[in-house]
């Protein structure tokens, strides 16, 4: 078993919470991680990306490289096309619709859907609109989650168990949002793969 993914977005938007979701899950199947983070110039609006690998052999280097992710999971569509250069032949590109314009020249969202829909494997879903139905657009990177989970070889029930332990000293509430995004996330990707 391995999953090597590339986890992209923009400060704020939660990617090193899926990280540690992720890793909680991983270890709680007695699996072998490796993670490297970058995170961009500014805390919030600055690219931040993660390689995560997860296996059940040793892993020998944190950075996935390039033309073997298995999975892109992106909680922003232009990010998204950032990573493609890491991306196998027959991985998957999971990427949230709702684009973070934090520059100027922002490209069109059409384009960079038009991009997005040539690939043969990819799940492209509305996270944010998602989220504020469960109740806090704070959950779109859980939804985002749930719906690269299919694509991960992780019991979905750890990932679960991940989101317990991560945010239950936020209490019952936070932890009940974040796993109804996970869980809708999940049903978009499996009705729409």
């Amino acid at each position: 078993m391995k999953s090597d993914i590339i986890l992209a977005g923009v400060g704020g938007q939660g990617i090193l919470s899926i990280a540690t979701v992720l890793g909680e899950a991983a270890l709680a199947e007695n699996l072998y991680i490796k993670q490297a983070e970058t995170h961009g110039m500014s805390q919030r609006g600055g690219a931040v990306y993660s390689h995560m690998r997860i296996s059940d052999q040793p892993i020998f280097s944190d950075l996935i490289p390039g033309g073997s992710a298995d999975l892109i999971l992106s909680v922003e569509p232009m990010e998204s096309l950032r990573y493609l250069p890491y991306l196998s032949e027959t991985g998957y590109l999971v990427t949230n619709i709702t684009p973070f314009v934090n520059i100027p020249e922002y490209p069109d969202i059409d384009q960079l859907m038009g991009e997005i829909r040539k690939l043969p494997r990819f799940i492209a879903i509305d996270a944010d609109a998602i989220a504020k139905e469960v109740g806090s657009s704070r959950a779109s990177n859980m939804v985002m989650l749930g719906a690269a989970s299919p694509f991960i070889d992780i019991v979905f029930s750890r990932i679960e168990n991940g989101i317990r332990t991560i945010f239950s000293r936020k209490g019952e509430e936070v932890v009940r949002m974040n796993l109804d995004a996970l869980r809708r996330g999940r049903e978009f990707a499996e009705a729409n793969r």
